[in-house]
């Protein structure tokens, strides 16, 4: 496997006057869970399917596994493995005769067959419900399912669009625990699109970010918590004023300072100490019950680049 997983340079998709990806230039290195994120509507499937050579694009191009997706779509699709919307199962067939199924389409042997589907279902908790038919299990359950399907032939590169939409809080963590497991002890890349940006922050070793079909911006999660700016503080109590958030920002290590719900938040210019701040407030006649220090959320990067430009 090449060691640049996906290569795509001004790749562009339009559907007659709607520009669905805009002249996306992106590498997903080898090896890592690369995390997609957007907003609905932001052309995170699209860029799966351009990828997946499923739609031809309007201008641009793309490598995938080094393989060219206008001339080698059939040779990606063979040696990668996708999991879309609908989730692709049999749900009048049990769990184990859906991936039997796929498997005798991947052409795997009847030995390599079962062992592949123990091993899987094994992994993903649900050898000992195997028998059952996959209509009656939950939705949690289905996608695990499908990820074991997206997974069965061993593939280097797997796709996964949205996989805990839809999902509650239990099972999306359920899922998201798995999709870490498996993606660590098979050594495969997984290109993951999602707006859950917790689930970004847990699984991803890099993210791009696209709004409206265009590249926001790419790196490491911490690396893009980093260009949002420094640590932010927050101070709960009451007998906060205006005349504080002036005496606030007028401090050299304060780079912002608002009033939020009773609380009073302050951007910091880099790791500074927020012990003389707190003092501050408590001199100017504020009663503090609460003071907590943190770095910049993927949330807070996220919400920024969304509202760039607008």
């Amino acid at each position: 496997m090449p060691e640049i997983a996906i290569r795509s340079e001004k790749l562009t998709r339009n559907f007659g006057t709607v520009q669905a990806v805009k002249s996306l230039t992106l590498e997903v290195p080898a090896g890592i869970v690369f995390g997609f994120l957007g907003p609905n509507g932001a052309g995170k499937t699209t860029t799966i399917r351009l990828l997946l050579g499923l739609l031809e694009p309007t201008s641009g191009r793309a490598h995938v596994m080094g393989l060219d997706t206008k001339t080698q779509a059939n040779e990606i699709r063979e040696r990668t493995g996708a999991l879309l919307e609908p989730a692709g199962l049999y749900e009048r067939l049990s769990a184990e005769d859906n991936l039997d199924f796929f498997g005798r389409i991947w052409r795997l042997s009847a030995g390599g067959r079962q062992a592949r589907i123990k091993e899987l279902l094994t992994h993903l908790d649900l050898w000992e419900r195997r028998k059952e038919i996959a209509g009656t299990w939950s939705r949690g359950m289905k996608q695990k399912l499908a990820v074991a399907r997206a997974l069965l032939h061993r593939p280097s590169l797997v796709f996964l669009d949205e996989p805990t939409a839809g999902l509650d809080p239990m099972a999306a963590a359920a899922l998201r625990e798995d999709l870490a497991a498996l993606a660590a002890r098979e050594g495969v890349t997984v290109f993951l699109t999602t707006h859950n940006l917790i689930e970004a922050e847990r699984l991803c070793g890099q993210v791009a970010v696209i709004r409206q079909g265009e590249l926001m911006a790419v790196g490491h999660p911490n690396e893009l918590r980093a260009k949002s700016g420094g640590p932010q503080a927050a101070i709960a109590g009451y007998g906060f004023n205006e005349e504080m958030l002036a005496l606030l920002r007028a401090q050299p290590e304060v780079a912002a300072a608002s009033l939020h719900h009773g609380r009073l938040l302050i951007d910091l210019k880099g790791e500074q100490e927020i012990a003389p701040l707190v003092s501050l407030v408590v001199g100017a006649g504020g009663a503090v019950e609460e003071v907590s220090k943190s770095k910049a959320s993927l949330e807070d990067v996220f919400l920024t680049l969304m509202q760039e430009g607008k």
